[in-house]
């Protein structure tokens, strides 16, 4: 019997992203916009939502198993210092990449007075909100994601993905207690978060039959959401701060073109780019899709360990963990728009102030919350650090739905090189052949 042909994830969800863009354009030529989100949208919606319901349950399972699994505080010690250093360079490079090009090619040269003034009345009531709620951040005091860390109330923790921080603090706490109680006694709760955890996976196969579907509509809704009344706002978009767009884009092609790959290369046994990035793809377009780290993440464990070889033990480690603290997109977007903004003003930044900037965006970037638009409410603090006008960010709010999903995209990327980095130190690295990768694929 022949058997059946199946196309791979990744071109499924590049087909419903063409697709969706394509509808997205029609419908607002057409005059179509109403039938989109009515009719459309909503499949996007509740495919964002049943990405975030098990983004939880998994945090918790895979952390609690992939700690508890070591049985060893020493060797914990050395994969979570291992970890914690990489993704610090990696922010760290990030950055710097990101003001290397912006003061070469010095984009906020170009925009002129006009353009500056009406950015900023058209996102005057977004603009608002964001610096009120930076506002509370700061006021918080300097150690208030310290506080924010630790949960009073693990079931509420749990409700909300920008609280993804405080489960994290409870698994690890949880995955350290199961290694220091006897294990006939911690035995029993280890099976089942191994039970739960393979069971999400699972969860994870049936809810990516749903993905080209789901895409199609976030797509669509995306562009729809964008035009707004003024269906040529779109096109207004593609246009405005084109040079800005292109500099954060070079930033972010350079870490995946170039950066991660020669990692890969040094640390990882020469661990083959085409064959990292293909395993990886469905992922990362997830990313692109949804802006969102968390809402990937159930892919991104399931991708890092069905498909690059990495274990369970490193994969429950380091990709929950990244998927909060290790935003190199997110950086080194930051980086850039502080440089743009005060360009744009007529400032030029000194030395010490661009290093100022690596310093605080790197710590934002810890504390950023892994869903969309969370960069916006970071890159004021970190205008704040260098003394620049918190209004400045409506000069780049026009393009960022578009970079956000970008940026996220290299956060994901970064997230799964740092694993099988650190899978290849750990001697937990398989080595999955091309067949068994497209077994993989079934559910």
């Amino acid at each position: 019997m022949k058997k059946k042909l199946r196309l791979p994830l990744y071109v499924q969800i590049l087909a419903g992203i063409f697709l969706g863009v394509l509808l997205g354009i029609l419908s607002i030529e057409m005059g179509f916009e109403t039938g989109i989100k009515n009719w459309i949208k909503p499949f996007g919606t509740i495919f964002m939502k049943l990405l975030k319901l098990i983004a939880m349950p998994l945090v918790l399972a895979s952390l609690v198993v992939g700690v508890s699994s070591i049985r060893n505080i020493q060797k914990l010690s050395r994969i979570g210092g291992r970890t914690f250093i990489i993704y610090i360079f990696t922010t760290i490079t990030a950055i710097s990449v990101g003001l290397l090009i912006v003061n070469i090619i010095q984009p906020g040269q170009s925009l002129s007075v006009e353009t500056r003034d009406t950015l900023r009345a058209k996102y005057a009531p977004d603009l608002d909100a964001k610096i009120n709620q930076t506002q509370q951040f700061q006021e918080s005091g300097p150690l208030k994601f310290l506080e924010d860390m630790v949960p009073d109330n693990i079931v509420a923790a749990a409700s909300d993905t920008r609280m993804m921080l405080q489960v994290i603090f409870f698994a690890l706490l949880l995955g350290v207690s199961l290694i220091l109680i006897p294990e006939n006694k911690s035995k029993p709760l280890i099976a089942f978060f191994n039970s739960l955890n393979e069971a999400i996976l699972k969860m994870v196969d049936i809810i990516m039959l749903f993905a080209p579907i789901g895409v199609m509509a976030l797509i669509a809704g995306v562009l729809v959401d964008i035009a707004g009344d003024d269906p040529s706002s779109v096109w207004q978009l593609l246009y405005s701060l084109l040079l800005y767009s292109i500099t954060v884009v070079l930033g972010l092609l350079a870490m995946l073109i170039f950066f991660y790959p020669t990692l890969l290369w040094i640390f990882a046994k020469r661990f083959s780019p085409i064959r990292f990035f293909k395993a990886i793809s469905p992922a990362q377009l997830m990313a692109f899709s949804t802006s969102s780290s968390a809402a990937t993440l159930p892919v991104t464990i399931e991708r890092a360990e069905q498909h690059l070889g990495v274990s369970k033990e490193v994969s429950g480690f380091v990709l929950p963990l990244g998927a909060t603290m290790n935003m190199d997109g997110t950086s080194l977007y930051q980086a850039v728009a502080a440089v743009f903004i005060a360009q744009a003003y007529g400032i030029d930044l000194s030395f010490t102030q661009q290093i100022t900037i690596i310093l605080t965006a790197t710590l934002a970037s810890i504390g950023s919350a892994a869903v969309p638009g969370a960069g916006l409410v970071m890159l004021i603090i970190v205008l704040n650090s260098v003394g620049l006008d918190p209004a400045g960010i409506a000069l780049v709010m026009a393009p960022d739905r578009l970079l956000d999903m970008l940026r996220t995209t290299v956060n994901v990327t970064s997230d799964c090189t740092v694993a099988t980095i650190v899978a290849s130190g750990e001697g937990q690295l398989k080595d999955i052949s091309t067949n068994q990768s497209l077994k993989n694929e079934e559910v």
